[in-house]
């Protein structure tokens, strides 16, 4: 059994196999490079999301009338799988990146307008009072209610969004582009390289371990922040 998982079978690499392979891929500067490729995609795709989503989620959450009228549209995209729309993306944006950003964007954008909707419109309404108070304009509303009552929710819609983001990378990348850890997988899976497969799957667990980690710390520190504040 010890010498089986060692040496592997014919359906499963062994750990020798796995070892030897992540060498190989890490030497040759492969690994290094897949990966910097399927972060920046996650990085540009979740930062576009974020920069729309936050802003049209505080409009919508604090906009009543808005927020009913677009509700329907949002709740009926939103569940469409970001997956179903890779034929349309290799249509409209070709082959490369475009599609796969694309891709990464529809899936960090619903996740975060939802949790930026819901934050917003929790607000108690003793704050907008205190800012009537003290003749508060809409931008410094804003800037001194808003954000800083919505900000907890929104880091933790982070993190969620962010783990979103870095598995439909993989996928998107099996299809509309010839770089990144998921086209490395399909590109290893034809050539029948499932050690290859094996070490992407590993590496893509290992990123996604460390992404959690650093928004975890980030959460820890938005919540201890809000506390010393609400004292």
């Amino acid at each position: 059994m010890v010498g089986s998982l060692w040496s592997g079978t014919e359906h499963l690499p062994g750990i020798q196999q796995i070892l030897a392979a992540f060498w190989e891929l890490a030497n040759n500067g492969v690994l290094l490079r897949y990966t910097v490729a399927s972060l920046f995609r996650v990085t540009v795709g979740f930062y576009l999301a974020v920069l729309l989503a936050v802003p049209l989620g505080l409009l919508l959450g604090r906009q009543a009338l808005i927020h009913q009228c677009t509700n329907p549209v949002i709740q009926f995209l939103r569940p469409i799988s970001p997956l179903a729309w890779i034929p349309f993306a290799m249509l409209w944006f070709g082959i490369g990146d475009k599609p796969a950003l694309f891709i990464i964007f529809i899936a960090s954008f619903f996740p975060m307008l939802i949790s930026t909707v819901k934050a917003a419109a929790s607000i108690h309404p003793m704050y907008f009072q205190v800012a009537a108070n003290l003749q508060f304009s809409v931008w410094e509303s804003v800037y001194y209610v808003i954000l800083p009552a919505c900000l907890p929710g929104i880091v933790l819609a982070l993190r969620v969004t962010l783990g979103v983001s870095w598995m439909v990378v993989v996928a998107a990348e099996m299809i509309a582009v010839k770089s990144g850890l998921g086209y490395l997988i399909i590109d290893a899976r034809n050539a029948l390289r499932l050690d290859y497969v094996v070490v992407a799957m590993i590496t893509i667990g290992v990123i996604g371990l460390l992404l959690d980690y650093f928004m975890t710390k980030l959460e820890g520190m938005e919540a201890v922040r809000w506390r010393l504040e609400q004292k």
